[in-house]
């Protein structure tokens, strides 16, 4: 049997294959880093007092919090996988080992770390928050917003999720055990096969002779990991649109162009569904449109269960995987209302 993928040689590889950021100033690099930096504090504190969600463990170590480029994103998430894929207790797909499984990871993350602007890790211990410095400097450019404000926005999306999991740490040992099971190995077909796994990453990104659109790897789950997944997806849908909400309402007084910000970055959002090529390809492959749904189903939800009960009926959802969402309830937030409160 072959090793495990080589995590060391992801990382090296990752890191090489990120194309540049943003032509920038060593000045302009220096006052987005800074700014970053300093908007997480402040972002923390307005995400608890919109979210009105207390850590579980109010002395426990505080998350860290890193403004990276992409390089070190890179690097980060290599050893992210490393250590889901430990916990999960599986030690490595079937298409994902040795050095070709290196070299796959390495090219994923490459593609991807000139998109992902933030990110809250909770599988590392006391988890880690990481901005990406050149990819926020980009889309503000692109979107012609204002920096600070920007930056701030960004900020409280990501400390909304470390929020999340310092209010409900169950969180982790939950989705781990979802995943335990998504993945193993039962002598069912293997939904990561090379194989398979691959004819769909090189399926044409226009629709095929009978109007369908191309495979992605979800295409490739059974009916019982595709039950897994759906839980899965609606505790992501609620995690990711309780964090657009949160973002959001800060208001005008914390960000004065958070409307301007937010009509924009949908519309980005948009394009970035409708372009063509390899990024087409990729988007279908790791079901990355599934995500953009999910945040706004999940922001959905959140909205109408707060108005139906408020901010503390919301934060039922945080205090055990009982009271989470089904795949159901996210499309339908009054059946949750009924469900939980009554």
């Amino acid at each position: 049997m072959q090793p495990a993928v080589d995590w060391d040689l992801a990382a090296r590889l990752a890191a090489r294959a990120v194309r540049s950021g943003p032509a920038a100033t060593r000045a302009e690099r220096q006052a987005v880093v800074a700014d970053l930096r300093a908007a997480a504090p402040v972002a923390a504190e307005h995400v608890a007092r919109i979210t009105a969600l207390t850590p579980a463990d109010p002395g426990g170590p505080a998350h860290e919090v890193r403004v990276v480029d992409r390089a070190s994103w890179a690097r980060a998430n290599v050893r992210s996988l490393a250590a889901l894929t430990d916990r999960v207790g599986v030690p490595a797909a079937r298409g994902l080992r040795g050095t070709a499984g290196a070299g796959q990871v390495a090219a994923v993350l490459g593609l991807l770390s000139g998109a992902v602007l933030g990110q809250y890790d909770p599988w590392g211990g006391r988890g880690t928050l990481l901005l990406v410095a050149p990819n926020v400097l980009a889309v503000e450019r692109s979107l012609g917003v204002d920096p600070a404000d920007f930056r701030l926005w960004v900020t409280l999306h990501e400390q909304t999720h470390a929020q999340q999991f310092a209010a409900a740490p169950w969180l982790v040992g939950h989705l781990t055990d979802r995943l335990r099971t998504l993945l193993a190995d039962d002598g069912a077909r293997p939904w990561w096969s090379t194989r398979e796994a691959g004819a769909a990453a090189s399926a044409p990104a226009s629709r095929d002779a009978d109007g369908r659109r191309p495979r992605s790897l979800l295409d490739l789950l059974d009916p019982r990991q595709r039950v897994l997944l759906d839980e899965v997806g609606a505790a992501m849908a609620l995690l990711e649109g309780h964090a657009d909400v949160t973002m959001d309402a800060v208001g005008r007084s914390v960000v004065p162009s958070v409307r301007r910000i937010r009509r924009r970055f949908e519309a980005r959002r948009d394009g970035a569904a409708g372009t063509g090529g390899m990024r087409t390809a990729l988007r279908a492959v790791l079901g990355m449109d599934v995500k953009l749904a999910q945040y706004r189903e999940g922001a959905a939800f959140v909205r109408a269960v707060r108005r139906r009960v408020g901010t503390d009926g919301l934060n039922a959802v945080w205090t055990g995987a009982a009271a989470l969402p089904s795949a159901a309830e996210i499309a339908d937030p009054a059946a949750w209302v009924r469900r939980v409160h009554g």
